[in-house]
């Protein structure tokens, strides 16, 4: 089937150098695998050493490409300055960014703490912001057309219940994405998003949807075109915003969601989940980071 097929021609990325956040696991690992058969140098960085240096031996042998992997909490300025200190000391520049890196959990609003609506936040909203800026200055400095590319979603614009801390940072995003396309053009410096629809991954997935969710609100009976997304769909069009074939393209959001966002969201189906269940499956979500925490990475 083609759309489980890599879209651009070998060597479409060929001598750029793109950091990934969030790039050890998941669509993160996805996207850097994809970026690496076109050609490119790829930095992949998160907060878990083990898992990092796993996908990049993992990714090196699969692909033959060049892969750094560097730790980095995206909500410190200065591990982000060590990162692109690095790529740039490896590959001699830095040319694309994928904010990718995320937080989020599903809970009735009114029973968060502050300080679990400051870690979403502050990994989606102000991580994305830091690692921008960082670059962004870096590249108006030494005149390199830089392009990012924000992993957001579609309740950035719709809202959406039961996720509110998440929805709120991916807005943030979103209008910063539109702005800085806007203010940073007159320096070639690019900038899009990608709104994607459920793309399962397996932790992350189960974690955030435990088996009882995902028995009563099966995604594939809610998105017009009946399935989920698969992992080379969204690094096509990941590898297209990010090369030359884009580049008269900025300021843009692209859905891809199979039309889901056409039938009223993501997540605004969990009103009919009582409060008996929602205490049941947040000690599933318990369960399941505990799980995560002490197991094989």
């Amino acid at each position: 089937m083609q759309h489980l097929e890599g879209m651009l021609r070998e060597g479409s990325l060929k001598d750029k150098t793109i950091i990934i956040t969030g790039g050890g696991t998941g669509l993160g690992k996805s996207m850097a695998g994809y970026f690496l058969k076109l050609g490119a140098n790829i930095v992949i960085c998160s907060r878990k050493s083990e898992v990092l240096e796993a996908t990049a031996k993992e990714l090196t042998e699969t692909t033959g490409g060049n892969v750094l992997a560097l730790p980095c909490d995206v909500r410190k300025p200065e591990q982000i300055e060590n990162v692109i200190s690095l790529a740039i000391e490896k590959f001699g520049q830095v040319n694309g960014l994928v904010n990718n890196s995320a937080g989020n959990f599903i809970s009735p609003t009114e029973r968060l703490s502050y300080k679990a609506v400051d870690v979403v936040v502050d990994i989606v909203l102000r991580g994305t912001y830091y690692f921008t800026l960082a670059l962004g200055k870096y590249w108006i400095e030494n005149r390199i057309k830089g392009t990012v590319l924000n992993i957001s979603t579609t309740y950035a614009w719709t809202g959406s219940g039961w996720v509110v801390p998440s929805a709120m940072a991916k807005a943030g995003v979103l209008a910063m994405t539109k702005s800085l396309a806007f203010e940073w053009a007159k320096h070639g410096i690019r900038l899009n998003a990608i709104a994607p629809g459920p793309f399962p991954t397996k932790g992350a997935w189960d974690r955030l949807f435990p088996e009882e969710l995902s028995r009563k609100f099966s995604f594939e009976n809610r998105i017009p075109l009946e399935r989920t997304g698969e992992h080379q769909e969204l690094a096509n069009l990941a590898a297209y915003l990010v090369s030359d074939f884009s580049a008269y393209m900025t300021g843009e959001v692209i859905t891809l969601d199979g039309g889901e966002v056409l039938n009223g969201g993501q997540f605004n189906f969990l009103r009919e989940v009582s409060d008996q269940q929602w205490n049941a499956i947040e000690e599933q979500i318990k369960n399941a980071n505990r799980e995560s925490k002490n197991g094989p990475q």
